[in-house]
């Protein structure tokens, strides 16, 4: 009876070992395939005529070297194939995605894991619309938003705002970078005007003192820099973002220290 017993045990215990083994098998054969998978679909997904778009119309891309270029495309396919993109009444069309994962990216290109872990959706409206996103009435005024409360995790945006931002390179706007400066600004948990996700804590007080000031200026003599802006700090960090992306040239040229600031903001450079 003994003998008996512990060959069953024997058994048993073999086979429980057998069944783990091939449980963690199968599930490193499971992550393997996944990964793979995922790797695939970074690199093969992007259509070709969305990089015909980014070329003809991004002029951050077109400035990128060519593995500066592809890594673009992948992170803005990754964008694409993570966030909804849906019209109300309006039809998204191949240059309303490229345009708006391109806007997504351009501002944290150097940051290479960043993730908008605070959008969902973003909703493509025909045109202009109110604070309580009617597209009809006198007072539609507004082309884009980040929304809140039962909107949140969702931004709206006016689809011809959204492709003025880069058919008309000549002047400082861009309604969808500023929109995703806003989220990058929100990542914090605050929306503040001080993007503390990707800006140093040393660099704050430095970051916080141009922009009080130059807020201040712009209310006293006006300013080239969108009056908008001069609203409030989180309207300012948003408003520079789109002018330093859209027109670095100007912006340097006319405000040097502002530019200097927004270069170690977004491109990570050092202040000197």
């Amino acid at each position: 009876m003994t003998r008996l017993f512990i060959v069953e045990l024997v058994t048993f215990i073999i086979m429980v070992t057998v069944l783990q083994i091939v449980f963690v098998l199968g599930l490193i054969v499971l992550i393997t395939l996944f990964v793979f998978e995922i790797r695939i679909t970074d690199i093969v997904l992007m259509p070709d005529a969305y990089k015909i778009l980014l070329k003809d119309y991004v002029k951050f891309y077109q400035q990128l070297d060519e593995e500066g270029k592809r890594k673009f495309e992948d992170r803005v396919q990754q964008f694409l194939s993570a966030v909804r993109i849906t019209g109300v009444n309006a039809e998204v069309e191949d240059m309303d995605r490229v345009f708006i994962g391109a806007a997504a990216i351009i501002p944290v290109y150097s940051f290479p894991d960043w993730q908008y872990v605070n959008l969902h959706e973003v909703l493509v409206y025909p045109g202009t619309f109110n604070q309580d996103f009617d597209q009809a009435g006198w007072d539609r005024f507004v082309s884009g938003m980040v929304g809140s409360g039962a909107m949140q995790h969702v931004m709206i945006i006016s689809k011809w705002q959204l492709r003025q931002g880069f058919i008309n390179n000549s002047d400082t706007h861009n309604t969808a970078i500023h929109e995703f400066a806003h989220l990058i600004d929100k990542m914090d948990g605050t929306m503040d005007g001080v993007p503390e996700i990707i800006l140093e804590r040393r660099y704050i007080p430095q970051w916080m003192n141009i922009m009080n000031t130059t807020i201040q200026q712009m209310r006293s003599y006006g300013s080239d820099i969108n009056m908008y802006g001069a609203t409030n700090a989180v309207e300012f960090f948003a408003v520079v973002s789109e002018y330093f992306f859209e027109r670095p040239d100007l912006l340097q040229a006319h405000h040097p220290e502002l530019y200097r600031m927004l270069e170690k903001i977004f491109l990570r450079k050092e202040i000197s």
